[in-house]
């Protein structure tokens, strides 16, 4: 039901239509502009319909942010299960290259864009320690730099996006 454009934009126009029932029965009040006096009993039915049209638009609201919260919820889960893949990757990695602890904490900051003043100044060491850290995590990794040890992992994650479901 929530899938259909025909039907939202049935709504819409109900939706404005009733509106503008009710903010001109108001603006022609307002400025005393003389109307035909139209007969009670329809009168009456087209101030019920109107309100049976708001209210109608109201719950048609509440069931699309009912929906557009559970599809945000199932983004956030999928996002949440592919940053927890994307770190099971990580310490795949760094256990394969056999990178110390400090190595370690160097990399993924190195992976998250920091500089060399940067992680120095998290780590509480000189920025030479992490130079040489860095230099030894790109020789265990097998590259020659920070794009290179990036390009690693995105490499490895689009590999499994493409590869075909078993």
């Amino acid at each position: 039901m929530l899938n259909r454009p025909g039907l939202f934009g049935t709504i819409l126009v109900l939706q404005v239509a009733c509106a503008i029932f009710f903010v001109s029965d108001i603006v022609l009040a307002l400025f005393r502009v003389p109307i035909d006096p139209v007969p009670w009993r329809y009168r009456e039915l087209m101030e019920i319909g109107a309100a049976l049209g708001l209210i109608l638009g109201v719950l048609l609201g509440a069931l699309l942010l009912r929906a557009s919260l559970q599809r945000t919820r199932a983004v956030e889960q999928a996002l949440r299960a592919a940053s927890g893949a994307f770190m099971e990757l990580v310490d795949e990695r760094f256990d394969d290259w056999g990178l110390t602890p400090a190595e370690r904490d160097v990399a993924l900051f190195a992976l998250k864009g920091m500089s060399i003043a940067e992680i120095a100044a998290l780590r509480a060491t000189s920025e030479g320690t992490v130079k040489a850290q860095t230099n030894a995590i790109y020789r265990k990794a097998g590259v020659s730099g920070r794009p290179q040890l990036l390009s690693l992992f995105v490499e490895d994650l689009m590999g499994e996006a493409m590869a075909p479901a078993a």
